[in-house]
């Protein structure tokens, strides 16, 4: 109800002002995306955890990273490689065919093992794109890592959340 007033008022205007409102309108096939949009909005699934594998870490600390591009794990630090899979997270999303989304992830995010100890995962980043686009099937998948620093020889299997963000922009 609100978009139809603001309309009318624009058709009331004096000439010149709504010259300058012409400008900055929307044409019609823009508008018809903005209400598939709407329409269907954006569900982020998390297909697959990150995961760092199984380490040791020595008294130093040090850093386990996995690559979002190749996967990759490297280890930094004063850690031993313990064996197990090193996974990158995957996310599918699923929204209005062709769109362009955003991502954001976190600039960090804390973990905590079932003993109380903490470990934080930075540096996440995902293998997209500077502008990513869902397909012509309105979906998009794309993989995620980071660095998980651990400050010394605290065992335990660390856990949390990494909150993923996708929207149109």
């Amino acid at each position: 109800m609100r978009l139809l007033l603001i309309l009318l008022l624009f058709g009331a205007l004096p000439a010149p002002l709504a010259a300058q409102c012409q400008l900055c309108r929307q044409d019609g096939k823009d508008t018809a995306i903005a209400a598939r949009k709407a329409s269907m909005p954006l569900r982020v699934e998390v297909d697959t955890q990150l995961d760092m594998g199984r380490v040791a870490v020595g008294a130093s600390g040090g850093e386990v990273e996995i690559d979002p591009l190749t996967g990759a794990r490297r280890l930094r630090g004063d850690v031993r490689d313990l064996g197990g899979f090193a996974v990158t997270g995957v996310v599918t999303v699923s929204g209005e065919p062709g769109a362009e989304v955003r991502v954001t992830l976190p600039p960090s995010v804390d973990l905590e093992s079932g003993s109380g100890a903490s470990a934080r995962v930075t540096g996440l980043a995902t293998d997209l794109g500077a502008a990513p686009r869902l397909g012509p099937d309105g979906r998009l998948v794309f993989r995620f890592g980071g660095r998980l620093q651990v400050a010394g020889a605290i065992d335990g299997d660390y856990r949390g959340r990494i909150p993923v963000t996708v929207e149109y922009p």
